[in-house]
């Protein structure tokens, strides 16, 4: 929501301990989101089916069913009796200012999710993504994938603030990737104790998002790659930047392309989210797509992905 003033003009300082104000607000946008659903939206525009796990409430039904149009498999996401789906609420006035809250919901309930049945219903996974989630949920996602052998993604994200240096250390070892952005990439080494090469130690690849930079790829033996932003963005919100990013990303490993190629599709992925406000809204056809990667990164590039954008 947004609100024409700003709320300094209410706020009485010496009064804060009896606050009680309202706010008339001019705009009301709801917006789809979550870092799991953005992640499999995009999977499922590059023409993959991604398998959604995690918690919702009843109140679910018309974005299972907006996700589900875009090529989501939803029949793995537990259904809460009691509780609302997660969401973020958030009034801005014009000065940025923002009071804003997060209910949790059925989120909490993601603990209770066991992956073997999943992948007894859908098959083996190329990859299991633990993203922000309840920390219990995550700790036992991970463990869990440890046990069966499932190769999985960290990606603690949001987490990271809240969670202490074991609980980093439990998500992060052991890895095939992990994700984070540069910031939580320092976040990552101090809450664990771990130095950057105790951290690549410990995982096949570190995914590093450098915002209008690009992205950049590391393992144990140093610096892979390096890859720029994608060209002529114009950038307008930048919500749900990382989650396309790392649609794209996947997306590509999942063609069997090289890990170079996977950094450029996720690039224009992201690129389209940045152009759009909303982390679901933006549209392409695949020649459009397919273009975007010719005018950013060549003719060789597109001719690698083109197989798989059909």
């Amino acid at each position: 929501m947004t609100f024409g003033g700003q709320f300094s003009d209410s706020l009485v300082v010496d009064q804060l301990d009896k606050l009680s104000v309202s706010f008339l607000v001019d705009e009301l946008e709801i917006r789809r989101g979550g870092v799991a659903p953005n992640m499999c939206f995009g999977l499922g525009r590059l023409g993959l089916r991604p398998v959604l796990v995690g918690a919702a409430g009843e109140d679910f039904g018309d974005y299972r069913s907006w996700l589900e149009r875009h090529g989501v498999d939803c029949d793995s996401v537990h259904i809460s009796e009691s509780r609302h789906t997660a969401r973020f609420v958030c009034t801005t006035d014009t000065t940025m200012a923002q009071f804003a809250s997060f209910y949790p919901g059925a989120m909490s309930e993601a603990r209770l999710i066991e992956l073997a049945p999943i992948v007894a219903r859908v098959g083996d996974p190329a990859y299991v993504l633990i993203g922000a989630d309840d920390p219990d949920a995550m700790r036992r996602h991970t463990e869990e994938c440890r046990q069966r052998g499932y190769r999985f993604i960290a990606d603690c994200s949001q987490q990271l603030a809240f969670g202490d240096g074991e609980l980093i250390r439990d998500l992060i070892d052991g890895a095939a990737l992990l994700f984070s952005n540069e910031y939580e990439s320092h976040v990552i080494e101090k809450k664990t104790g771990w130095t950057e090469d105790e951290v690549l130690d410990r995982v096949g690849y570190q995914v590093t998002t450098l915002g209008k930079e690009g992205v950049r790829v590391r393992d144990r033996h140093g610096l892979l790659i390096e890859v720029p932003a994608a060209k002529d963005v114009g950038a307008v919100e930048p919500t749900g930047v990382g989650d396309a990013f790392r649609a794209g990303f996947l997306a590509a490993l999942a063609w069997g392309v090289t890990l170079e190629r996977a950094c450029q599709v996720g690039c224009v992925l992201a690129a389209y989210v940045v152009e759009t406000v909303g982390t679901q809204e933006y549209d392409f056809t695949h020649a459009q797509f397919l273009e975007r990667v010719r005018d950013s990164y060549g003719d060789q590039a597109a001719e690698d992905v083109a197989p798989y954008l059909v």
